[in-house]
């Protein structure tokens, strides 16, 4: 078993992503909302060595919330659900999100 964390910058998107992953099999997860620690930075008056980067941050809107999103499934699960994800957010692009997993050592409360 594994964890599958997605963390999707562009939160646009996770209607789509929970509709295309339902629709492929992968039915069971948790959605959590969250601020990128730019957002913090960015509204921070009390660090000037980071002003520099504040002005960088501030041109960029898309960075308030983010959506954690939160899978335990097997290897073969995962790997479709990657697969799906790939498709839907296109990680390969600056600014989309990051995927990776951990190893699972036990579960309870699955199917119950």
């Amino acid at each position: 078993m594994n964890l599958l964390f997605v963390i999707l910058k562009k939160a646009n998107l996770v209607n789509e992503l929970c509709k295309e992953l339902a629709e492929n099999g992968v039915h069971g997860g948790t959605i959590l909302d969250g601020v990128g620690m730019a957002s913090i930075i960015e509204k921070m008056d009390d660090l000037p060595m980071f002003s520099m980067l504040k002005s960088i941050l501030a041109d960029d809107d898309d960075h308030e919330t983010v959506k954690t999103m939160l899978f335990v499934m097997d290897d073969a699960e995962m790997e479709k659900a990657k697969e799906v994800i790939r498709e839907v957010v296109g990680l390969d692009e600056p600014n989309t999100g990051i995927m990776f997993a951990v190893p699972v050592l036990f579960v309870e409360g699955l199917g119950a």
